[in-house]
């Protein structure tokens, strides 16, 4: 997959082109959903697929007290839509000179010259343009007059509840420890990544050793708590700041919060304890966690061989929920 930073990068001779856009936050199966129409239009098309996002939310730069935290961080994103099978992602940086573009113009631009789109895919709640003046029904009329097509995809839903599947309810989820909920409305386990640091390795005395994230993990971080899920070794970047090609899983307790019973660790902290291995040399590696089910809520305890106990139960929990 290809990804581009600016219109200017895409090749004069890129189209016909296919194009979903939109925030595509947790890059969830609503998102695929519009994704995997716009595969099977650009392949009666003889098209390709591009994604069309932006670096940061746009309420970041319009109503940064109502912006939300991500989901993902924008490389999370980037290969998540790789994996949902887009041929390229053209990432725009959501400034003051993006938000002041009309819709005519970011149409123009962007749609017609730099991507030659023959079909446009995006929700009805899209907006664009100078203080959000273009909706779907602007849109599809300059798409009559630049020549391309647009579908409006409608909402997902699950069945079981019978909610629009959106990166609201995710997020919701998520902050209440409900990682398994989560990955039924993502399509896969929930993840951060980060790389691995020295903590203060008091998981070792106990027993326990755990890979430690360093605290400006990408990714929504779960409510506290004690996880079931796996540890994925990305590995140490080389000199050149390229990653391994082969990755390695292990199955992991993972925990979140900030120790209360040690009442020591300031910040709430991402640490995950690889099942039956004590000698584990992770550091400097980057690492992602998934998240696959939650075990119980971050307690403090009264001294450690209750936390000990407490822990011993935890990894017996761990293995009968990834068995």
């Amino acid at each position: 997959m290809t990804v581009y930073r600016d219109p200017a990068e895409v090749p004069a001779d890129f189209g016909p082109s296919v194009v979903a856009i939109g925030k595509f936050d947790g890059v969830h199966s609503g998102h695929r959903a519009v994704i995997d129409r716009a595969r099977v239009d650009a392949a009666a098309r003889g098209a390709r697929v591009v994604a069309v996002t932006f670096d940061r939310n746009p309420l970041s730069l319009l109503r940064p007290e109502l912006c939300p935290e991500p989901l993902v961080a924008l490389d999370q994103k980037i290969g998540l839509l790789a994996a949902a099978g887009v041929d390229a992602v053209l990432v725009l940086r959501f400034d003051a000179e993006l938000a002041a573009l009309s819709a005519r113009d970011f149409v123009e631009s962007i749609l017609v010259r730099a991507l030659g789109a023959v079909g446009v895919l995006v929700g009805d709640d899209f907006r664009f343009g100078r203080g959000g003046e273009g909706d779907p029904e602007v849109l599809a009329a300059l798409g009559r007059e630049h020549g391309f097509d647009v579908d409006v995809v409608t909402d997902v839903r699950a069945r079981d509840a019978g909610r629009r599947v959106s990166s609201t309810w995710v997020r919701d989820l998520l902050a209440a420890g409900d990682v398994a909920g989560a990955a039924r409305l993502l399509g896969r386990p929930h993840a951060v990544a980060a790389e691995v640091v020295h903590g203060l390795k008091r998981g070792r005395e106990l027993g326990y050793p755990t890979a430690n994230l360093a605290t400006d993990a990408a990714g929504f971080i779960p409510a506290d708590g004690v996880y079931a899920g796996w540890l994925v070794d990305l590995g140490m970047p080389g000199a050149d700041g390229a990653m391994p090609a082969s990755v390695i899983r292990y199955p992991a307790a993972i925990s979140v919060g900030t120790n209360p019973t040690f009442d020591d660790v300031p910040q709430r902290q991402v640490e995950a304890y690889v099942l039956d291995e004590t000698d584990l040399d992770l550091y400097g590696h980057r690492v992602e966690v998934r998240f696959t089910a939650r075990i119980r809520g971050m307690v403090a305890f009264a001294g450690i061989p209750a936390l000990i106990e407490q822990m011993d139960d935890d990894v017996v929990r761990v293995r009968e929920a990834l068995a």
